[in-house]
């Protein structure tokens, strides 16, 4: 069956407390750039520091405008270790923005920040490419 482990849904209300992690090890956040930037103090503050507990979170740094997303700002700001995963641009340059664009692969500039649609959407790029 492979590795898995139980997995929740966060929004903009949750809040992090320890109390709601009792016997938890190390809590895993995907998307984390959603995020906002009081439940990563909450992180931090209450799950890292006091509580002594791993909190590792991934996502992106800028949103397809090229703009940080507030919850990956603080998270870079507080972090305790950096990784980044490379991805490489379709130039074969390091690709760190992300790139919205339409069915016929034109960019988009303009609109919602929240948008879904993964590969079909989004594509990494370096920024001369992006830009």
């Amino acid at each position: 069956m492979g590795v898995f482990c139980d997995a929740e849904v966060f929004s903009e209300n949750t809040v992090f407390k320890r109390t709601a992690f009792e016997g938890v090890d190390e809590l895993f956040i995907d998307e984390a750039q959603f995020l906002t930037p009081t439940q990563v103090r909450q992180l931090h503050q209450d799950l890292r520091a006091k509580g002594g507990m791993r909190v590792s979170c991934f996502g992106l740094r800028t949103d397809f405008q090229g703009n940080p997303f507030p919850g990956a700002a603080m998270l870079l700001a507080l972090a305790d270790d950096l990784h980044a995963i490379s991805t490489l641009c379709r130039c074969g340059e390091k690709a760190t923005m992300n790139l919205r664009i339409e069915a016929d692969g034109k960019p988009v500039r303009m609109g919602d920040v929240l948008e879904i649609g993964g590969d079909t959407r989004y594509k990494p790029v370096c920024p001369r490419c992006f830009y």
